[in-house]
């Protein structure tokens, strides 16, 4: 059930549709995993770099 208090504005102003009041996502993810997964990219990214890229 939707909420009787809840004020929601005209969908066609001016070519604006707020989408995140419909979709939910299946997918969800912390804040932190995002974090700690860019965190790893850039070390390997930094290793790569200092290792001169030349594994071939």
């Amino acid at each position: 059930m939707g909420r009787k208090d809840k004020v929601n504005m005209p969908a066609s102003t001016a070519g604006i549709t707020r989408y995140f009041d419909d979709y939910k996502s299946r997918i969800e993810f912390k804040p932190q995993y995002i974090i700690v997964l860019v965190v790893i990219v850039i070390i390997i990214e930094v290793f790569l770099h200092m290792s001169g890229g030349s594994f071939f």
